[in-house]
C-alpha cells in the first residue's frame, strides 16, 4: 500500500496582503502529479485544510477541485482530519457527497465513519474515531484524532492549574484515548494514526497559531503512540520532521509552502509511505518545487536596499527589508524600492543608536485592517466578530465575481 502524507495546506492564506492562492493552485497541479507518477493508493491530508475558520469562496472552490482531482474522482480513498485553523463543522459540511468520491473527513472527535463498499475499495468496520480500510487486497485500520481541546471533546481534562500538571495531564488523556483506539489493530492489518497535535521537541516555525493554550499546556509526549502502530502521520508543524522518542514511526510532513520569513531554510516536501504488513516501511520524501520564495535582506543604508532591489527586480519572490540606520528615509525613497521591486512585504528601519528602536514602514494597511479601523472610529469600539464575518462574506463574493469574470474572459 502506497500512502501519501500532507498537512497544513492553510488554503486562503495571505502574507500580509498578498495572496498565495495562485501558489496554492501550483501545489495541488504538482501534488496531482506526484500522486499519478508514484501511484499513490491512498492520501491521508492531517489538518488545517484552510487558513481560517471561515475560509474564502475561492479557497473552498480550490479545495473542492483538488479532492475531485486527487480522489480520482472516487477511486483513490483520501482521508482528512480537521486542524486548530479549521472550522470542524464548515469541513464536514460536503460529506455525504464526499463519500461518493471516496473521501472520508474526520472533522470532530468520535467521529464515525461510513462503513460501505465504495468505486477502489471498502471501509470493512468503523467505530468512533477508527475504521477499517480495504484497497487492493490490503487492510489498515485507521486512528484519527482531529485537533483536541477540552471544548471539543465535551470534556474536562485539566484538574490542575500548574502548568507541568496540565501538560502530563493533557499528554496522558491523549495516551488514553489512543491506547483506548489501538484495540481495534488487528494482526491482519496495517495499523495508522492520523492527528494534528503538538508533540514536544517538534520545531516550531512564526506562522504556525500556537497550540499551546497555556505554555505548553497542549503539548503531548511522544511516547503516547502505541508501539504497535506502523506510522503516525501528523499536522500542525510547518517543518517536515520526524518525531524524536517515539515508539513508532511518527512524522510530520509540514507545509507544501513557505508562510513566514522563519520558514526559508526549510525544505518543503511530501511523504510517501510504501508499507506492507510484516515487513520494513520505505519512507520517501518528495521535494516541492518553491512557488515564489522568500527573501530578506538586510543593510546599512536605503542605497543598499535600493541596489538590492535592482538586482532581483525581475526575481518573482516576497521580500523583506531591514534597514540599520540613522538616517531618516523619505517615502519618496520608499515608494522608489516598491516601484523597483515588487512584493515587497515589508520595510523595517533600525536605529542602530537606540536599542530596540524598530520603525515598520506600511504602505498600506489590508483592506480587513482598514474596515477595522474605521468601524472604531465610527463606534468607538472594535467590530464584534459577526460584523467581520459579514464583512468578510461580502469580499468573497466580490473575490468570486472577478474569478468568474476572468474565467470568462480566458474562454
Amino acid at each position: 500500500m502506497k500512502i501519501l502524507h500532507t498537512s497544513d495546506w492553510h488554503l486562503g492564506k495571505y502574507l500580509d496582503k498578498y495572496s498565495r492562492i495562485e501558489e496554492q493552485i501550483k501545489f495541488i497541479d504538482e501534488l496531482e502529479e506526484i500522486c499519478n507518477n508514484e501511484k499513490i493508493d491512498l492520501i491521508i491530508i492531517a489538518g488545517d485544510i484552510y487558513d481560517t475558520t471561515n475560509p474564502s469562496i475561492v479557497a473552498e472552490k480550490l479545495f473542492f477541485n483538488a479532492m475531485k482531482r486527487l480522489s480520482l474522482n472516487g477511486k483513490r480513498p483520501i482521508i482528512i482530519v480537521a486542524g486548530n485553523h479549521d472550522s470542524a463543522s464548515k469541513l464536514i459540511s460536503p460529506t455525504p457527497l464526499a463519500y461518493e468520491f471516496g473521501i472520508i473527513i474526520q472533522g470532530m472527535f468520535n467521529t464515525i465513519a461510513n462503513v460501505g463498499k465504495y468505486e477502489n475499495f471498502e471501509i470493512t468496520r468503523a467505530g468512533e474515531s477508527f475504521f477499517e480500510i480495504e484497497i487492493n487486497n490490503e487492510k489498515a485500520v485507521f486512528l484519527t484524532l482531529p485537533y483536541i481541546t477540552e471544548k471539543n471533546i465535551n470534556e474536562v481534562i485539566f484538574k490542575s492549574n500548574e502548568e507541568v500538571e496540565m501538560q502530563k495531564e493533557f499528554s496522558d488523556k491523549i495516551k488514553d484515548i489512543l491506547n483506548d483506539l489501538s484495540k481495534n489493530y488487528k494482526s491482519d492489518t496495517i495499523n495508522i494514526i492520523v492527528s494534528h497535535l503538538f508533540v514536544k521537541g517538534g520545531i516550531e516555525t512564526d506562522s504556525e497559531r500556537k497550540i499551546q493554550s497555556i505554555g505548553g499546556t497542549y503539548a503531548i509526549d511522544p511516547k503516547v503512540f502505541p508501539k504497535n502502530t506502523h506510522y503516525v502521520a501528523l499536522g500542525h508543524l510547518h517543518r517536515c520532521q520526524q518525531v524524536k522518542d517515539a515508539q513508532c514511526l511518527a512524522y510530520y510532513s509540514g507545509s507544501p509552502i513557505r508562510y513566514s520569513t522563519s520558514e526559508i531554510g526549510y525544505e518543503k516536501a511530501v511523504l510517501i509511505l510504501d508499507i506492507k504488513l510484516n515487513e520494513q516501511p520505505i519512507l520517501k520524501k518528495i521535494t516541492l518545487t518553491d512557488y515564489k520564495p522568500i527573501d530578506v535582506f538586510k543593510c546599512n543604508s536605503y542605497e543598499e536596499a535600493l541596489q538590492f532591489c535592482k538586482s532581483v527586480s525581475n526575481k518573482d519572490s516576497y521580500t523583506f527589508i531591514e534597514i540599520l540606520t540613522q538616517d531618516f528615509i523619505t517615502g519618496e525613497q520608499i515608494r522608489n524600492l516598491r516601484e523597483t521591486k515588487k512584493d515587497i512585504v515589508s520595510i523595517i528601519l533600525k536605529n542602530d543608536k537606540e536599542e530596540n528602536a524598530i520603525y515598520e514602514i506600511e504602505e498600506e494597511k489590508n483592506i480587513l485592517e482598514q474596515f477595522k479601523d474605521f468601524y472604531s472610529y465610527k463606534k468607538g469600539r472594535n467590530a464584534p466578530e459577526e460584523i467581520l464575518d459579514l464583512f468578510l462574506n461580502i469580499l468573497n463574493e466580490i473575490e468570486q465575481e472577478e474569478v468568474e469574470e476572468n474565467e470568462t474572459t480566458d474562454a
